[in-house]
């Protein structure tokens, strides 16, 4: 019953595993009761939250069952399914809402069934601890390999996640993650928001502002530059000024914090000609502000978003847009992944160039692609 401080294995995991292997050793047998959560607190040397966590978990996976007021249980022993004739994918999601996952979902979707390999799908509601369990679900069950969209604002690889990486299982991801071992299959953020800023750059607007996601968001900054870089090649000085934050945090909270924000533009009596926008969300929010204030769009200020989702085109003027390559990182994410499933331990980091889509917000309406 020792837990091992200097294993990176969450504790949980490890009482999981134990409590596991005491059932298969035969130490535990179905219908046997186990010890309280606070007599196992003290036997683990853990907090009583670890031992809920654990218990959760065996009580979802059905290795154990409760009942009010008699206890925790050894049910019977799970049967494991067998993929061996029937290959599977475990794709993960922090949400199943975001606009741009659901495309990526599509692409993968479309490939595997080509390949003939079935798809399981589950969303964790952004949150990181669901997201652990929803991993170690998939290995319980033994799918053949995982394709992950992480959502945490810091790009950082989950515990979760380092543990797959620990037993070399096969995974990629396709959200951004900052760890450069691990494999990723994405957009190129960067070039995309040097793009959509060169373009207003090329109409002639003379001050062109940034809004920024919250304070702490890796993709944020890695448009900002982007969009500076943009800037400083044509000659541009960078006004931090010109560089707004989101108010507050959350996807859903984005078209809110846009339209906070252009409000406050609309006040303002310096304010930039055009705006380059970290997403779509926060740039249609935006816009709506600034015409509820009587601005024109694109005369008074022009507007680029990022993501190119359907709702622009319902937009009160069409959005002009950075469109990510979601059917490329969704087929190229599942290939990658039947290389890892067949052998190739090699580390894939995969930055896919989007393109600009022109629409009326800008002031130069063609409703075309370009690269």
């Amino acid at each position: 019953m020792a837990i091992d401080l200097q294993d990176p294995t969450p504790l949980y995991r490890q009482i999981v595993e134990d409590i596991n292997e005491q059932i298969k050793s035969g130490e535990l047998k179905p219908g046997d009761r186990i010890a309280s959560q606070t007599d196992q607190a003290q036997q683990y040397g853990v907090s009583l939250i670890t031992i809920k966590k654990a218990m959760a978990y065996l009580v979802n996976k059905g290795v154990l069952y409760s009942r009010v007021g008699k206890g925790t249980f050894v049910a019977r022993t799970p049967q494991r399914v067998d993929h061996a004739s029937h290959p599977s994918v475990g794709l993960v999601l922090r949400d199943l809402k975001n606009p741009f996952f659901s495309l990526v979902v599509q692409s993968i979707e479309k490939k595997t069934s080509e390949l003939r390999y079935n798809l399981m799908l589950t969303s964790s509601a952004d949150r990181e601890e669901q997201e652990e369990l929803q991993i170690s679900h998939f290995r319980d069950i033994g799918v053949s390999g995982m394709i992950i969209a992480s959502m945490g604002h810091q790009h950082q690889a989950t515990n979760g996640i380092l543990q797959l990486q620990k037993e070399k299982f096969p995974f990629v991801m396709v959200s951004y993650v900052k760890n450069e071992d691990i494999s990723y299959i994405g957009t190129d953020h960067v070039y995309g928001a040097q793009i959509a800023t060169e373009h207003l750059i090329r109409l002639g607007y003379k001050r062109i502002g940034y809004i920024n996601s919250e304070e702490g968001d890796v993709l944020g900054d890695l448009r900002q530059q982007g969009y500076e870089r943009a800037l400083k090649s044509n000659g541009y000085q960078v006004d931090k000024e010109n560089i707004y934050r989101l108010p507050f945090q959350g996807i859903w909270n984005q078209y809110q914090a846009g339209y906070q924000l252009g409000i406050q533009f609309a006040k303002l009596p310096n304010r930039p000609d055009a705006i380059f926008a970290f997403n779509d969300l926060i740039a249609l929010g935006f816009e709506q502000a600034v015409l509820t204030q009587g601005l024109k769009v694109p005369e008074d200020v022009a507007i680029v978003g990022f993501d190119d989702i359907e709702r622009n085109l319902y937009a009160p003027v069409p959005l002009t847009t950075v469109h990510p390559p979601t059917s490329r990182i969704g087929t190229l994410a599942v290939e990658t992944l039947l290389k890892m499933i067949g052998g190739d331990q090699s580390v894939t980091r995969t930055f896919l160039r989007p393109q600009l889509v022109i629409r009326e917000s800008c002031g130069a309406a063609n409703n075309e692609k370009t690269t």
